[in-house]
Parts: C-alpha cells; structure tokens; sequence
C-alpha cells in the first residue's frame, strides 16, 4: 500500500511540528503514539481519532461503521508491533515473535478492496469500509516492506536522540534524517558551532 504521497504532520507535546514522511503508510500509522516514554505523542485517544486518521490520504479510508473501542485497541497493539518490527529490521536484529505473530494475525484478516470509480481514473474503497480491513492492509503491506527490496532501507533517524524510523526509497539511497527541516537542521547548527570553535 505504499503511496507515492505519504508522510503526516507530527506535533512535539512540547510545542512545534514538523512533517515527516515514513515512506510507506503502515510505518506513518506507526508514528500516531505509543507505549512507555512515547505514550506522550498519543494521537489516537477516541474510535473517532483513528476514524479522522484513516480519513487522510494517504489511505484516504472512510470506514462505513464507526470505528469500535475494540478496532482502536487492537489498531494501537498493531501500530507497536509495526514499531518494533521496524526498529528491529534497521538495528539488524531479528524480529521479536510477539510482534510478528501481531502482524501475522492483522494481516490474516480480510483487508480493503481498491474499487475503481466510474469516471474510470479514480479509485475507492469498497463497501463494507472497517477499521479492521485498514489494519490488515497496513499490516499485509509491512510484511511486504520486510520482506522486499527495501527491507535494508529500513532505518532509524540519525539523530542521537531522535527514535523515527523510515523507508528510504529515494535513488541515491542517502537519506539520513527524519526531516531535513528537524534533525538534518540541527545536525548542520551543530557542526556549523563546533567549526567555528575550533576556528576561534
């Protein structure tokens, strides 16, 4: 399900926001919160949050029900194991069990069916439209990034202190920030000082 338009807008709890571009939607939806010290950047409070994500394309997904408690718990263990799995792949360890056995069960369910409009040049989804399809896609199109010729692209920002993680599909293969706008920009400050201490 990789788009060639992905990437959200995060917002820093301590103010300021950035975009920032996963480069496949399901490492996106892993980027809406979290568990422990990233608990912080929960997005996804209410059903109607995820049911407001969804609805941004990408994956432009309006579900034809309302989202349920139990869509919203089960979407936020899928978007941990997506996390995990992540950062595990760009460490280069093996995948965690628990976290692929999430995404095995995920993805095992019935996902969202690509309908094509009748102007014939735009695409749907088709009916019944539940958060639980979104998550199978989300969860087949990781076994997809883990597994196919981007899974050594699978990376964790450079930054000392930043956790995102991405997929660099880019040409050149050279991407090392989160955002340039971010990290890359306070990486090139930073060098910027310690030359000009070293000069003085």
């Amino acid at each position: 399900m990789r788009a060639s338009a992905t990437g959200r807008v995060l917002t820093d709890p301590r103010g300021g926001s950035f975009r920032f571009d996963a480069g496949a939607v399901c490492l996106d939806f892993a980027h809406t919160g979290g568990e422990g010290p990233f608990a912080v950047f929960e997005s996804l409070h209410q059903p109607a949050d995820l049911a407001a994500w969804l609805a941004v394309l990408p994956p432009g997904v309006s579900p034809t029900t309302p989202v349920t408690t139990a869509e919203l718990i089960a979407a936020k263990i899928l978007r941990q194991a997506i996390w995990v799995a992540a950062h595990a792949r760009a460490d280069h360890l093996p995948l965690p069990a628990d976290a692929v056995a999430v995404i095995n069960a995920a993805a095992a369910e019935a996902p969202l069916v690509p309908e094509l409009a009748a102007d014939g040049a735009t695409v749907g989804w088709a009916a019944p439209v539940t958060a639980t399809q979104a998550m199978s896609t989300f969860a087949r199109e990781m076994i997809e990034l883990l597994t196919g010729p981007l899974a050594d692209r699978i990376r964790e920002c450079a930054s000392d202190n930043c956790p995102l993680v991405f997929v660099d599909s880019s040409r050149p293969n050279a991407r090392r920030w989160c955002a340039m706008e971010r990290c890359g920009n306070r990486h090139k400050l930073r060098a910027h000082r310690a030359r000009k201490a070293t000069d003085a």
